[in-house]
This record gives structure tokens, sequence and C-alpha cells, in this order.
């Protein structure tokens, strides 16, 4: 699944050898950024580290308190969005359906401060999980537009 606001696909040049003279011709595979994260184990990894700074790290307070006494549901949802969403498997979409985030997110009460504490959590937690920094920068440029147009106050 991917919109205007998903992370753009790469494209990475490989060799493979060709008829049998031992030819080679260049071919072009897409690397996603579901690969570059490192496909379900990483995203997971990533997604957990996000929800566990949440309630670790004070400075995540509003967003914390954003998202009720359990955490189970919103960690699963959020590893099953970012898989489609990176470019890997639609397991969100294929439960779900579209994602309608605004809509899905219409109950709670998202301002600048809430949106900048996700961006923030979401940074710390790729950095801690070794994502490389170019990612992370073009990663933050797509979730800073999600976060902020998802702002209801």
């Amino acid at each position: 699944m991917t919109d205007s606001m998903s992370p753009e696909r790469s494209t990475s040049s490989t060799t493979a050898p060709h008829g049998s003279a031992g030819q080679e011709e260049v071919q072009d595979k897409q690397v996603t950024v579901f690969d570059l994260l490192g496909g379900e184990p990483g995203i997971q990894r990533m997604v957990d580290r996000f929800y566990d700074l949440m309630d670790l790290e004070p400075v995540y307070t509003e967003l914390r308190a954003a998202h009720g006494p359990e955490l189970d549901r919103a960690r699963q949802h959020l590893f099953w969005f970012l898989c489609g969403w990176t470019g890997g498997p639609d397991h969100f979409v294929e439960r779900f359906g579209h994602p309608r985030l605004k809509a899905r997110h219409m109950p709670f009460s998202i301002g600048i401060k809430e949106r900048d504490q996700w961006v923030a959590c979401m940074d710390q937690a790729m950095s801690e999980e070794g994502v490389p920094d170019a990612l992370i920068e073009r990663l933050n440029q797509s979730f800073m537009q999600t976060a902020d147009w998802m702002r209801n106050r």
C-alpha cells in the first residue's frame, strides 16, 4: 500500500550473469524501505522500541496519555500499517481496508505537542534500532508530514 505520504522506493542496480558466454546484464531491482528496515523483524523491533520508549521516557508523557492504558492493540496496528506503508505486505489493509488515518485518529486529541512527541519518539526508536541516518531523515520527513496532517486541534 502506498500513498502520497509513504516513503519512496529505491532502485539499485545488480549485475546478473546472462547467456552462456558469461556476459553480464545490469538489471534494476527495486529495494523498498521495508527491505532497508530489515523486513518484518526490523519493523517489529522498531515499533516495539517506539512503544517501550513511550512508557519509559517522561518527555513523551502527552503522547503516552493519548494512547490509553494499554498499548498492545496500537502496537499491533502500527506494525501492520508500517509493513505496507514501507512497501512490504499490506497486513493492515488486508484486515481493515484502507487505513483512513485521519478518520481513525479523530477520537484522539492530536495537537502540535503530540505530533512532535510522536515524531521524536519514532526518531529515537529508529536511532536506537540502528536505522541508517539517511533513512531516518527520509522517514522523519514522511512521518512529520503525516503527523501534521492528522492534527485535529
